[in-house]
């Protein structure tokens, strides 16, 4: 089926806001980023794959680091001289995908790990995005944590995306479910849920996944997704047999039990269409990382798009909670 993005999502004209032309370092692919407001700032902190190309393109060659960029606006942004972090040793390949969450002054990072024994997620602290201090990594299998910003019921809280493999049948190998744990302090977590089964994610017929932090409104967490559709034939990529469209959904969820679905967009949210979301690295891939709600009610939504780009759409607040509210 064809799905198209509603007609309230808004992309900006000038997309994409981040790309390799504008990092003044070694730069590749720009993508995945987190963001939030800080210190009277919007700060993004963003994925950049460096070292291979379109061209040159080899399984195994690169090195991925995190880099820095501010804005007045949440539009125009200014990238820093040098990334601000980035791990490489023989255990612990390369740190990415980074989520951002305000909690009482500090900013939080949420972030993926490749290690020579598997995808570890984990989260960090920082005051200055200079020096990260790392509070809590999980075992594998396990990425894409995000935060919620404040406690609830006494324990932070955060969403996770576990990857099952032999707990799977062939058939639903690949069929990855969005979790939640909680913690005392960000470093101990536990008591962990099932919040959504990718069977019961509309349109999705793969794996799913949290995206971007959740917001909280009066009516619950907005809280944004991804989801999967394999298809049967090729998609552009840089490399041989790429057969997944990545979507962006939204769900909301209870705010006094998180782990409880209220609503959940029956059609996706963004869907592939743009040229930068369709070509790249991996197109058809469309990645919410940043959900920011200003107080006149926007909300502007940062995306990865085609694995090779940062970009931005916005929307009123009322229509994204009428989408995912909806019957």
């Amino acid at each position: 089926m064809n799905y198209k993005t509603p007609d309230f999502i808004k992309r900006y004209p000038g997309n994409p806001i981040l790309d390799a032309s504008k990092v003044p370092y070694e730069a590749v692919q720009i993508f995945n980023a987190g963001f939030a407001k800080y210190n009277g700032k919007y700060v993004c902190v963003f994925r950049n794959d460096y070292g291979r190309g379109k061209e040159d393109f080899e399984w195994g060659k690169g090195k991925i680091n995190l880099g820095l960029a501010f804005s007045d606006d949440g539009v125009n942004w200014e990238v820093t001289d040098r990334p601000c972090w980035e791990i490489h040793t023989e255990e612990n390949y390369r740190v990415y995908d980074p989520r951002l969450t305000v909690i009482d002054g500090k900013c939080y990072v949420c972030f993926a790990m490749d290690t020579a024994h598997g995808v570890r997620g984990g989260i960090a602290v920082t005051e200055d995005f200079d020096k990260f201090d790392i509070l809590n990594i999980a075992v594998p299998e396990n990425r894409n944590m995000v935060l919620f910003p404040e406690k609830i019921n006494g324990l932070y809280m955060r969403l996770e995306r576990p990857m099952p493999v032999y707990g799977r049948s062939a058939k639903f190998k690949e069929s990855f479910d969005i979790w939640s744990s909680k913690s005392p302090d960000l470093r101990y977590w536990g008591d962990s849920e099932l919040v959504l089964p990718a069977e019961k994610m509309p349109c999705c017929n793969s794996k799913i996944g949290p995206g971007a932090p959740p917001v909280k409104t009066q009516y619950g967490w907005l809280a944004l997704t991804h989801f999967v559709n394999k298809v049967d034939y090729e998609l552009p990529a840089w490399h041989d047999g790429w057969n997944k469209i990545y979507y962006g959904g939204v769900m909301l969820l209870d705010l006094e039990n998180p782990n409880k679905v209220i609503g959940i967009g029956k059609t996706p949210l963004l869907v592939p269409e743009a040229e930068y979301e369709c070509d790249g690295f991996r197109g058809h891939t469309i990645f919410p990382g940043g959900m920011i709600l200003e107080d006149s009610g926007e909300v502007k939504i940062y995306y990865g798009a085609a694995d090779t780009y940062e970009a931005l759409a916005t929307c009123d607040i009322n229509d994204l909670l009428n989408f995912v509210m909806q019957k």
